[in-house]
């Protein structure tokens, strides 16, 4: 099968498209053939090995020395199973389903075995594979912070960062759950936050929010940009301040996916999508998100011959 393998850290360009050998489903696992993925913030940490320094060692004991363990990165997708293995009993071969794979990676190929057990579910029947596999990660991400954050309706919520995958995923879900959102993005931005349910948004490229005198019950640094002491005197008393930077792996199961799904089929939820590649383009996704200014997610189209 075709694949993109990292063959070493560094740039896009250590990244190449090879022929590398097809497994086949063990006992409890499932094959899918993946139609589309996604080049995330996390794959371009993980090629570019961008480690803080008192976590270089471990990291690379993790990841790998010279070059990532798992060298075929991509961390969530959507397809269609293909084979299954003899004791599966939660799907069958022809489901279309989206995936997390996470940090078992994978996804940048054109076929990938996962655990039945894994978090993978039954795509929304009203999405296509591309916004299918623009879901997982930014929305399970999205879920687990807003529930460290305790969110309750009524609340008034900021997402900094709100055009992210993360965060469009997050501006949505805090409307669903009965917030009131206030989104910061640049100007450009606006327009879409203001459409994902954002009561108000912030241009921080014009503003800082935190001198506006607006208090908040939830902050949420869906970017990893801001401080919990530059959002102090924005907090309400008892407000929470939660960030995806150096708080843990958001755990994610099959429940949040068909929570997803649901939200989605039900209209609450949509996919935003900023630009999409095909997989021997990879590397042009890999430059463009390392930019830090995508809005939503950057789709990776993964083709079949026949």
């Amino acid at each position: 099968m075709k694949a993109i393998v990292c063959t070493k850290y560094g740039s896009p360009d250590v990244l190449k498209l090879m022929d590398i050998a097809k497994d086949s489903p063990k006992n409890r696992e499932i094959q899918i053939k993946i139609h589309a993925t996604t080049v995330t913030s996390g794959d371009c940490r993980v090629r570019g090995f961008k480690s803080p320094l008192l976590y270089w060692i471990p990291m690379r004991l993790f990841l790998g020395i010279s070059k990532p363990r798992n060298s075929v990165l991509g961390v969530e997708l959507a397809g269609e199973v293909v084979a299954i293995g003899e004791d599966v009993r939660r799907f069958k071969k022809g489901d279309q389903v989206y995936a997390l794979n996470g940090m078992r990676f994978g996804a940048h190929a054109q076929y990938i075995c996962l655990s039945e057990e894994a978090p993978v579910a039954l795509k929304p029947v009203n999405a296509t594979y591309e916004e299918a596999a623009a879901i997982p990660f930014g929305g399970t991400t999205a879920l687990h912070f807003l529930r460290k954050g305790k969110i309750q309706s009524g609340q008034k919520v900021l997402i900094y960062g709100a055009s992210g995958a993360v965060g469009t995923a997050a501006v949505q879900l805090a409307n669903h759950f009965g917030s009131e959102v206030t989104g910061v993005c640049s100007g450009a931005n606006a327009g879409l936050v203001r459409s994902l349910g954002a009561h108000h948004v912030i241009d921080y490229t014009m503003e800082n929010f935190a001198e506006k005198g607006q208090r908040y019950d939830l902050i949420f640094d869906a970017v990893g940009k801001i401080s919990k002491a530059q959002c102090r005197k924005s907090m309400e008393s008892g407000g929470r301040y939660v960030t995806v930077d150096g708080q843990g792996i958001a755990k994610v199961s099959e429940k949040d996916l068909l929570l997803l799904k649901e939200l989605t089929e039900a209209g609450a939820i949509r996919s935003v999508i900023d630009r999409r590649y095909p997989l021997e383009q990879i590397a042009d996704a890999y430059h463009y998100v390392e930019k830090g200014h995508k809005k939503g997610n950057v789709i990776i189209t993964v083709g079949h011959e026949g």
